[in-house]
């Protein structure tokens, strides 16, 4: 690890690995009221649904106290505003849009992949049909926009500042919308090279996630060299956490996930993994890949032989070295800003969180 802080901080960033950072716990309620606020449009069901979603309530409208998930994007949208010397709340419309953004993109991406459960309970489109989930997702999408407008009515002043944010949330959904498309695109082919991965993951996780530093950073200050050391950041950032989520996507635990082991393998995704292993396993392993990519259906047997042969290529190793690698790139990239240690320290933690996570 690039960042210091005490005697041993190897020890504090393993303490902190079965629990969330303090990061996302800081700005935790302060993003959840604010959220709420957004949702409470009317008694239409629609937003019943969206309250379901966000895991307020349950599926008869009851509030219950369901898990929400990391916030990780409203929370390093406030974590930049604060860490360059903004005022925390000028940023809370923005830090809602990238949220609400997140979870519409998640409805339709359920929808996509057929996925019939998050965080343990069932998806909108399981519960109540693809329809009625597609018309939920595009609400979500527009309340987005909303909470951009906020802002105007909040300040309506720093109007060059509200403008360059809503350009760059607006970007980068765009973007993430293509990358979500490559990966539809990508599904069932076995000649991914991993440059066009790479390319994938930047617009359909890494948009976001590196909009999300970005759009903190210009809500509190000015100065380009720091805004760019916070695009920077993200984008590798944005690396760090879909590699991760590829990693566990093949090889996490259904109880901490929620999804069955091996699940990107009974889809047939190109994950990291997949295209590791098509690319260095030997002859006959790269044979038997096609072979059982070129399935109608996979079942428990085929999973097994595609982990015996990521075993044999090295596969789990690499993919985890790699999200190491960027780890210490937006460590380092992050360290050039002319931050309090503070703040350095948080960040480290966070970005070790998000390469070695569970869940």
């Amino acid at each position: 690890m690039i960042l210091r802080r005490g005697t041993s901080p190897k020890l504090e960033h393993e303490k902190k690995l079965m629990t969330s950072p303090e990061i996302l716990d800081r700005y935790r309620d302060i993003i959840v009221n604010t959220l709420k606020a957004r949702i409470d449009q009317d008694h239409l069901f629609v937003y019943d649904m969206l309250r379901y979603c966000m895991g307020w309530s349950d599926k008869d409208g009851i509030p219950v106290n369901g898990v929400m998930g990391k916030s990780l994007r409203p929370s390093l949208c406030l974590f930049a505003c604060e860490a360059v010397g903004g005022n925390m709340r000028n940023a809370l419309p923005a830090a809602a849009s990238l949220e609400l953004i997140h979870n519409f993109s998640l409805i339709h991406d359920e929808i996509e992949d057929f996925d019939e459960t998050r965080h343990h309970r069932p998806t909108l489109w399981a519960l109540w049909g693809i329809n009625k989930a597609l018309v939920a997702g595009n609400a979500l999408r527009i309340v987005a926009d909303q909470s951009m407008e906020m802002m105007r009515k909040n300040d309506d002043k720093d109007t060059e500042r509200i403008l360059k944010g809503v350009e760059l949330l607006t970007e980068a959904c765009l973007e993430m919308i293509e990358g979500q498309y490559m990966d539809i695109s990508f599904e069932g082919r076995i000649d991914i090279t991993l440059s066009q991965y790479m390319s994938m993951i930047s617009r359909k996780t890494g948009a976001l996630i590196r909009c999300s530093l970005h759009l903190g950073a210009v809500m509190g200050t000015e100065n380009l060299r720091t805004l760019e050391i916070f695009r920077r950041t993200g984008t590798s950032l944005g690396y760090v956490f879909q590699i991760r989520d590829d990693i566990l996507g093949i090889w996490g635990q259904e109880e901490s996930t929620g999804k069955p082991v091996g699940i990107d393998i009974l889809r047939k995704k190109n994950s990291l993994p997949i295209v590791h292993a098509m690319d260095k396993a030997d002859s006959k392993g790269r044979e038997r890949l096609r072979e059982i990519y070129s399935l109608q259906s996979l079942g428990e047997p085929e999973v097994l032989a595609v982990l015996d042969i990521m075993e044999q290529a090295g596969t789990r190793d690499y993919a985890q070295g790699l999200a190491h690698q960027y780890e210490e790139e937006a460590l380092k990239s992050f360290s050039d800003a002319m931050l309090p240690d503070s703040y350095k320290f948080d960040f480290g933690v966070l970005s070790h969180f998000l390469a070695v996570r569970e869940y």
